[in-house]
Parts: structure tokens; C-alpha cells; sequence
């Protein structure tokens, strides 16, 4: 709790920017997973055959032949004033790994463009499919702009418990041969934009059909700023509260799908329903649109939960199976719970299914194995259909897209069974050593309280400071024409 209230403390200094903060530079932290933190000492193929200096592990020579060895030595070699010391590795680029993260760079940013531009774009009505696609293209620009400004400072600079420093801002200091583990710098600093980039555009579901496009480009810069930045380095900065705890979260449980997820039911509540909410037919314009962007998702989510590894190896491809069975099993179980209680198996259900179990997987890909996916994606598949379903009924709020009953409520799942499912085998081989089950819960049950309420609280002030700036919401009569024509002038024949 101490952690939280200093948590909530921080979001008004981001808001007011009155403060600098003040720490004495530091060395560059290596921001990375628990995975990662451990290959910056050693990886799999770099690593230095060390030199023994155990005398018992010598040949064993007789007494008496020693001494005329000795003396020949002694008469034909000078004697040596003392042992060179072994010479240090120089840390260099891996070429294997950077080639492998480079691809997850760009699989993950194919799951926002345009694979979720597709799958939001194909759920909404016709008239407000262009601007809800311009939502995650929007993600795209500003996100990027804002992280090498002053977001990958704030996430990745510093050994702050709660937030980074300006140490990186306009990424001073990200030299062109700058190393994070065994991939140059400059590769972590786009592939940990591409989460961020995701991250806005998934929350941008919650918002569809009602909120003005200059007001989304605002929110979204200073959510980045104020809530993914700080969140990003609890969880995976070297010195954040919850990465010294122990937390697991491999690919972003918490900080990308708990988070956007909260902050769109905010959103929601704060923009109100659309209008017809409950009365009118609000029916997908174009599954088809919807699937292709699904089956991107599912092929870019490789990028997300192998790329996390930081490196090309066992625990990425471990991680790649995992992902594959998550996803398989909560489609799975999510058409045979739509079944059970609509009597038809959607293709929607389907689609929707296999991101549920997408999700569920990402905190947990780099600590379990096969049979801990599969209860993770079966369990995951079930209770999300019920968080887009019965619990999106009982919260009363209009969450167009679903952001909170996939990404909010997969993650919590996500978070919580990691620690129940993970493999002894997969931790060992990452070099990690984990608490009781009982400890490993409660650091989990920690990180994700943390992430729901500071998300929630920072969120809703962020919201009423646009609100009173330019206005949420458009008026009535756009929002009844569509927001394709009366935010951007185009419409979809």
C-alpha cells in the first residue's frame, strides 16, 4: 500500500511538471526483463570459458619429476614476475539476437498497424470506421515522437523505484554503439516503442464512435508521459519497485494490457454511452475486416512474447509455443462457452477468443511451459467471454470495443496464474530463483493493484484536463453522422 500511495503521489508532479528531478548520473541501466537482466552477465552463446584457478583441478605430477623439470625450466626460460590476469570479454553485439529482435520490432508493430487497426475498424458501424482505424495509425505518430522526446527517459534512465530520469531525453547518451545486453541500444529503444504504441491504440476501443480526435491526440501524449512511462519503469526498469520485488511480468501483463484496459473503462465512463447505447443495432459493419486483423495479431504476438526474450534462443522459442497454445486453447473455450450459452459459436467469438488468450499468455510466456499455457488459455478463454459479456453488463459501461474485458481482465488472470503455472524447468534455465507460491501471489496481487488503481486515478484527471482544454466528446449531430465525415471529411462507400 506504501507503494501505491507514493505511486499516486508521482502522478501529480508528471501532471504539473513542476519539479526536476535531480539524481546524479548514473551508468546506463540495462532496462530489461528478469530474462534480461540475467544475459547482460552471460548468454547462451557468448559467454567466456572462465579460467580455473583451482589447484586441485591441476594434472597431478610425481614429487620426483618436478625437480628436474623445474630445473630445466630454470636454466633455459626466464621466470615469470607474476600470472597476467585474465583478460575481461568485451560485451559485442550478437548478431543472432539482433537480427531476431528486429524482427519481433517489426512483427509488433504489424499487430497496431494495421492489425488492430483492422480488427477495431471491422466492429464498428460504417460510419465510424475510418476514424476508429485513424485511432491506432494516431497511436503510431505520437507515440513514437513522444518516447524518443522524453518517454524512454522516464521508462529506462535512472535507478528511481517509481520513475526514470531526463538522462535520455531525445535519447542523449543512446550512442550508435551502445549495447543493452547483446543488441545495440538503439534496437530496445524502437522495440520497447512499438509496446507503447500498442498499448495507447488498444485503449482507443473504449473511445470509439463518441471522442474528438484532437482531444485523443492530446490524451494519448500525456497518458504516455504521466502513466505508461512510470508503470513501464516499476515493472521492467532496473531499480522499479515492482522489477526489485520480483514481479513476472515477461511481456506486459500489467504495463500494457492491464493498463490500457483500465484506462479505457475509465474513458468510457467519463466520455458516457454512445448515443443509442442499448437501443439501436450497433453491429459489426465488416467481420471479415475483423478476422484478417485478429489472425495479424496472432502472428505479430510471436514478435511480442518471443521478442521479449531479448535474445534468439530456447526461452524465445519456448516462449513462441507457449503463445500458440494460449491462443488455441481460449478460442477453444471461448466458442465452446459462447455455445453453451448463446447456442452458436461466432466467428467474432472466435477472433475474440484467440486475442483473450494472447493476452492471458504475455506475462507468463518466458515462465511456463506447454501445460501451464494450455490451463492459462482454457481458463483465460472462459472468464474473458464472461468479463465481455455478464461483466460488462453488470459495470454499465459503454466499452465499445471491449478493451476492458479482453486486455484488463486477461492481464488480471494473466498476472495472477503466472505464478500458479510456472515451470521449474524454463525458470531454472533463466538463471531465476522464485519465493513460496504464497509470497510470488501476493508480489503479483501487489503489481496489479498498483497498475489498476495508479492507471485508473491518472487516467481520470488526464481526461477532465482535455476536457476543460478542448472538450471530450463531439456534439450530437456529428456523432449521429458519423465520425469518419465530421472529424476527418471522408467516408467509406
Amino acid at each position: 500500500m506504501k507503494h501505491m500511495l507514493l505511486a499516486l503521489g508521482l502522478s501529480s508532479a508528471l501532471l504539473t511538471s513542476a519539479s526536476v528531478w535531480a539524481e546524479e548520473p548514473a551508468t546506463m541501466q540495462q532496462a530489461v526483463t528478469q530474462d534480461a537482466a540475467t544475459t547482460m552477465v552471460a548468454t547462451d552463446t557468448t559467454t567466456a570459458t572462465p579460467v580455473s584457478t583451482d589447484n586441485s583441478a591441476m594434472a597431478t605430477v610425481p614429487e620426483e619429476a618436478t625437480v628436474p623439470v623445474a630445473a630445466a625450466a630454470a636454466d633455459t626460460l626466464p621466470a615469470p614476475e607474476e600470472a597476467a590476469p585474465a583478460a575481461e570479454a568485451t560485451p559485442k553485439v550478437d548478431t543472432g539476437d539482433t537480427a531476431w529482435i528486429l524482427t519481433s520490432t517489426a512483427l509488433v508493430l504489424l499487430m497496431t498497424i494495421p492489425g488492430l487497426a483492422l480488427f477495431y475498424g471491422g466492429m464498428v458501424r460504417k460510419k465510424n470506421v475510418l476514424s476508429t482505424m485513424m485511432y491506432s495509425l494516431s497511436a503510431t505518430i505520437v507515440v513514437s515522437l513522444i518516447w524518443v522526446i522524453i518517454g524512454y527517459s522516464l521508462a529506462f534512465s535512472g535507478e528511481g523505484a517509481y520513475v526514470g530520469n531526463l538522462d535520455k531525453m531525445l535519447l542523449n547518451g543512446v550512442a550508435f554503439d551502445a549495447l543493452s545486453g547483446t543488441i545495440p541500444e538503439s534496437l530496445f529503444v524502437i522495440f520497447q516503442m512499438t509496446f507503447a504504441i500498442i498499448t495507447v491504440a488498444i485503449l482507443s476501443g473504449s473511445v470509439a464512435d463518441r471522442m474528438k480526435y484532437s482531444a485523443f491526440m492530446l490524451f494519448i501524449a500525456l497518458w504516455v508521459i504521466a502513466v505508461y512511462a512510470p508503470i513501464t519503469h516499476w515493472v521492467w526498469a532496473a531499480g522499479g519497485w515492482l522489477f526489485d520485488a520480483g514481479a513476472l511480468d515477461f511481456a506486459g501483463g500489467t504495463v500494457v494490457h492491464i493498463n490500457s484496459g483500465v484506462a479505457g473503462l475509465v474513458a468510457a465512463y467519463v466520455l458516457g454511452k454512445r448515443i443509442g447505447f442499448g437501443k439501436e443495432a450497433m453491429a459489426p459493419h465488416n467481420l471479415t475486416l475483423t478476422v484478417i486483423g485478429a489472425s495479424l495479431l496472432w502472428v505479430g504476438w510471436f514478435g511480442f512474447n518471443g521478442g521479449s526474450a531479448l535474445g534468439a534462443g530456447s526461452r524465445a522459442s519456448m516462449a513462441i509455443l507457449v503463445t500458440q497454445v494460449a491462443a488455441a486453447a481460449a478460442a477453444f473455450a471461448w466458442l465452446v462457452a459462447e455455445r453453451f450459452v448463446r447456442g452458436k459459436a461466432s466467428v467474432l467469438g472466435g477472433a475474440s477468443g484467440a486475442v483473450a488468450g494472447l493476452v492471458v499468455i504475455t506475462p507468463a510466456a518466458g515462465f511456463v511451459g506447454v501445460g501451464g499455457a494450455l490451463i492459462m488459455g482454457l481458463v483465460g478463454g472462459v472468464v474473458c467471454f464472461w468479463g465481455t459479456t455478464s461483466l460488462k453488463r453488470m459495470l454499465k459501461a459503454d466499452d465499445a470495443l471491449d478493451a476492458f474485458g479482453l486486455h484488463a481482465i486477461g492481464g488480471i488472470v494473466g498476472a495472477m496464474l503466472t505464478a500458479v503455472c510456472v515451470n521449474s524447468e524454463v525458470i531454472a534455465a533463466a538463471g531465476l530463483e522464485l519465493p513460496s507460491l504464497g509470497k510470488q501471489l501476493w508480489i503479483q496481487a501487489e503489481g496489479v493493484l498498483a497498475t489498476i488503481i495508479y492507471s485508473g486515478v491518472v487516467t481520470f484527471i488526464l481526461l477532465k484536463i482535455v476536457d476543460v482544454i478542448i472538450g471530450l466528446r463531439v456534439n450530437e449531430e456529428q456523432e449521429r453522422e458519423g465520425l469518419d465525415i465530421t472529424q476527418h471529411g471522408e467516408r467509406v462507400e
